[in-house]
């Protein structure tokens, strides 16, 4: 089932792991095909995937195809799908996101490439992965927002499709590691509201990242 998605997740998890925003057996993908989701499964080394090794399951979580156990964050995922209008999820466990949600409770404003993610990135309080209420403490830091950092954990982003969550994913990386740059060479200033919300309305005016077609 899903040659084509299959193959894109494949191609997502590899770009992961090339970027380092994965390692061995962490992180999590999946792409949503009407009412059933094409999903990593547990334990999956996501540089090292194979179409076959991902798992189709429905909006219940239910296998309907594959050998594997889904993703132990298929809550999470799921989650997500229901509350938002996600076609795609990616999770990561990229150290700069990891560090920053160990110690602050957003990603501070270094740089307005926050923008695009629908604001300041928040960090979702630490829960026992795999569980709801992990999932539910996600929902709430993605509230008005595309990504978000997980408490001791990792980052989450969606998107329209799987690529394009693993480019916000890589976003919040760069983001999270600019800050941990800047804070070792003294205080960094950060962007105000009101600088964010100019830097808003100039990505409205430029139409930025639109295709011309």
């Amino acid at each position: 089932m899903y040659e084509t998605e299959r193959a894109r997740v494949v191609a997502a998890g590899r770009r992961l792991a090339a970027g380092g925003l994965v390692i061995g057996t962490s992180g999590n993908l999946s792409v949503r095909v009407g009412d059933h989701l094409v999903v990593t499964g547990s334990g999956t080394d996501l540089g090292e995937l194979t179409p076959a090794a991902l798992t189709v399951v429905d909006l219940a979580g239910t296998v309907l195809e594959g050998a594997r156990t889904p993703t132990s964050e298929l809550p999470l995922h799921l989650a997500i799908y229901r509350e938002t209008g996600a076609s795609a999820v990616a999770h990561a466990h990229a150290p700069s996101s990891i560090a920053v949600g160990c110690t602050h409770d957003v990603l501070p404003p270094v740089h307005y490439a926050t923008v695009p993610l629908g604001g300041v990135v928040r960090v979702a309080e630490y829960a026992t992965f795999g569980t709801p209420e992990l999932a539910g403490n996600v929902l709430a830091a993605l509230e008005g927002r595309v990504a978000a950092l997980m408490r001791n954990h990792g980052s989450v982003a969606y998107g329209a499709s799987v690529a394009e969550a693993c480019e916000r994913l890589e976003t919040v990386e760069w983001l999270a590691e600019t800050y941990r740059r800047a804070v070792a060479l003294g205080s960094p200033r950060l962007l105000t509201d009101d600088e964010l919300a100019a830097a808003a309305a100039q990505f409205t005016r430029l139409g930025y990242g639109r295709s011309t077609g």
